[in-house]
């Protein structure tokens, strides 16, 4: 069986850049086949890699560390960890975190593990710079040593996550509050269902249609539809 060569862009922003980064999600759970796609993104021309943690197989700690140190050392671009535990199946514990930020080349982490208290830790022994991985967590992860995010919602709401983002590094907290609370009926109508299928659905009720879904991704009903409208609205999000 031929593998396909999908590979996955990913926007995100850090404080000092004003256009997003081109980061190429190439993660399976296959260490070779990760190899090869991130050969194949650095032959591509991207910039760096987001490597999710392998799903399904569960691989213990060691397999973890090995298989990003693998894909670490197979090209010269710099690697962002996805720690996702609820779709991968198992976590990057803190130690494994901190045994990979040793890797030259490994320098930032994805964080969708929901767990401020393990992210502080994470943070503060590892030295890898941290994003948000978590729309609804954004503010509290920057409060804990995060430095940006990758954003679903930031499809959508650009410029008032870079607000919230400057608010705080400029010791506006209220106003970072401000805007956290302004966008939390965004952070839930986004993730009523899956991610991908309420951005499409979103960037089309903005006039920015994004192309059709592929299976097992289905399109929203009428009904989901709507509350996504209402949803953006009550968010501040021009429809």
């Amino acid at each position: 069986m031929t593998r396909r060569k999908t590979i996955s862009y990913e926007p995100y922003w850090t404080p000092s850049e004003t256009a997003p980064t081109s980061s190429r999600c190439v993660g399976t759970n296959d260490t070779r086949h990760s190899i090869e796609l991130a050969r194949a993104a650095e032959q591509a021309g991207a910039h760096g890699l987001l490597t999710v943690t392998p799903y399904y197989n569960k691989p213990p700690q060691e397999g973890l560390l090995r298989h990003f140190t693998a894909i670490a050392d197979s090209t010269d671009l710099p690697v962002m960890l996805y720690d996702i535990p609820g779709r991968s199946g198992v976590p990057i514990n803190t130690e494994t975190i901190v045994r990979l930020a040793e890797h030259p080349r490994i320098v930032a982490n994805k964080d969708a593990k929901g767990d401020l208290g393990r992210a502080s830790w994470a943070i503060a022994r590892s030295g890898l710079a941290w994003y948000s991985g978590d729309d609804m967590l954004n503010l509290p992860l920057l409060s804990v040593g995060a430095c940006g995010f990758v954003s679903v919602v930031g499809h959508v709401v650009t410029p008032e996550l870079r607000a919230m983002l400057e608010a705080h590094l400029t010791g506006d907290v209220q106003k970072a509050t401000e805007i956290h609370q302004k966008l939390l009926p965004v952070f839930t109508g986004m993730f009523r269902t899956q991610g991908v299928i309420t951005t499409k659905a979103a960037l089309a009720l903005q006039g920015r249609p994004a192309g059709p879904l592929r299976l097992p991704m289905v399109e929203l009903t009428p009904e989901e539809t709507a509350q996504l409208k209402i949803d953006l609205a009550a968010g501040g999000v021009q429809l």
